[in-house]
């Protein structure tokens, strides 16, 4: 196990080298950015990215948000401790017409959204007790599906399972940032830092296509509870890298629980930046060592990142008020 210590030098090195290291992870993004229509996904089935561990699944006339965040917080914002809420012009700008939203977990990054999409469309929330509580403050708790571990649940033709995992200790290894759960009282007291961690979830997809079934899993933090992963096998990691190096040998142990035929990188830009503006990298994510990791791990696996998030507006429809994506 990594020290503190050493995770500090670690830090401190890349820090003194920032702009040479984002170079060259700009360079890999560019490398391994591909249309949506080269990944490994059927037709039938659209995955649409929305930036950070935000993903937009659409088949059948039904859409699914992992984790959308768009109305972006600041860092002086953050700083400052101003509420962070949902911005309802964002959302229509840059998020589609929606059934149903999954958080893996509640910190603001992942779920400051989430309320705004279920207001504005009718859309349940689908998460742990922290998801739930969020929900009730906004006064939409009727819309809150507090999930179980391993319970399957039906949304159109996507069959999602909620699988229990870890944040990475992103506090130089030790602990997770705003760990616990959501306690605040009213909606006006939801700054940056009142979005607890709550819960932490793997997601596993398994959308029912006509030629048979195809399979995703999600992981927005990076970390896991290699014994609570069931799924084997799967046809596209949506793959959150922010943090791995606070987790012993992640990519390798996650790679070998799920076996993955492709990989989708994501949680590498920065999510205080806009969308709309030139993206940034996350401080540390170090997108340009991921390949090799993977490729350690097996050359079968392919990498490959996903193109910029755009304005809703100019998604075709892959069904009514849907993104255009694989298929």
């Amino acid at each position: 196990m990594t020290s503190p210590t050493r995770h500090l030098v670690d830090l401190l090195a890349y820090a003194s080298t920032r702009s040479g290291h984002d170079r060259r992870d700009r360079a890999v993004v560019d490398d391994l950015t591909i249309d949506p229509s080269g990944w490994n996904v059927p037709d039938g089935l659209d995955v649409t990215w929305l930036g950070v561990a935000g993903f937009a699944l659409s088949s059948q006339g039904t859409t699914v948000l992992i984790d959308p965040y768009v109305s972006r917080v600041s860092v002086g914002d953050s700083l400052r401790r101003r509420r962070a809420l949902p911005d309802p012009t964002l959302l229509d700008r840059w998020v589609p017409r929606a059934d149903a939203v999954l958080l893996g977990h509640t910190h603001f990054d992942h779920s400051v959204d989430a309320p705004g999409v279920a207001r504005r469309d009718g859309a349940t929330v689908y998460g742990g007790t922290s998801a739930e509580h969020l929900m009730r403050l906004h006064g939409l708790g009727d819309q809150a599906c507090r999930v179980e571990p391993h319970r399957e649940y039906r949304i159109g033709p996507f069959a999602v399972t909620f699988v229990p995992s870890r944040h990475s200790r992103l506090l130089l290894g030790r602990s997770v940032p705003n760990g616990g759960e959501i306690t605040c009282e009213h909606v006006g007291a939801l700054n940056p830092q009142a979005y607890r961690c709550g819960d932490v979830w793997g997601i596993h997809v398994r959308v029912e296509l006509p030629t048979g079934p195809y399979t995703i899993y999600h992981q927005g933090s990076a970390d896991l509870i290699e014994d609570e992963i069931r799924h084997r096998g799967v046809n596209l990691f949506l793959c959150g890298i922010a943090g791995r190096q606070f987790t012993e040998d992640y990519t390798r142990r996650i790679l070998q629980r799920i076996a993955p035929e492709q990989v989708v990188v994501s949680h590498h830009d920065d999510f205080f930046v806009p969308l709309g503006e030139q993206p940034a990298f996350a401080f540390g994510v170090d997108v340009e060592r991921f390949p090799s990791e993977v490729a350690a791990v097996s050359r079968e696996i392919q990498v490959v990142s996903p193109p910029p998030p755009r304005p809703a507006a100019q998604w075709s429809a892959g069904g009514e008020g849907t993104p255009s994506g694989g298929g």
